[in-house]
């Protein structure tokens, strides 16, 4: 199974109203909001990479990753992010 953001997305926001951009939109909007490990640990983990390759990819502690991930999850479900995501 490929990895794409729209599927991603729609199992980590809570509460969604409309429907998520285009991918490329989604990109560009996520980048801009994370941080760039926060969008590396994010992707990687979304596409089912093993946390030992992110943590020697990115030279951080596994406990770092779980963190970096959460607070991906958490800017997710923030209002102000949710509406760059979606089409009014």
């Amino acid at each position: 199974m490929s990895f794409t953001f729209t599927q991603s997305l729609m199992f980590k926001i809570d509460k969604l109203v409309g429907t998520l951009k285009s991918e490329e939109q989604l990109i560009e909007v996520l980048k801009r909001k994370f941080t760039k490990k926060e969008y590396k640990v994010f992707v990687a983990i979304e596409s089912n990479e093993e946390k030992t390759a992110i943590t020697n990819e990115l030279k951080i502690e596994q406990d770092r990753v779980d963190e970096l991930y959460k607070s991906a999850c958490k800017k997710l479900n923030q209002e102000k992010i949710k509406q760059e995501l979606v089409n009014l």
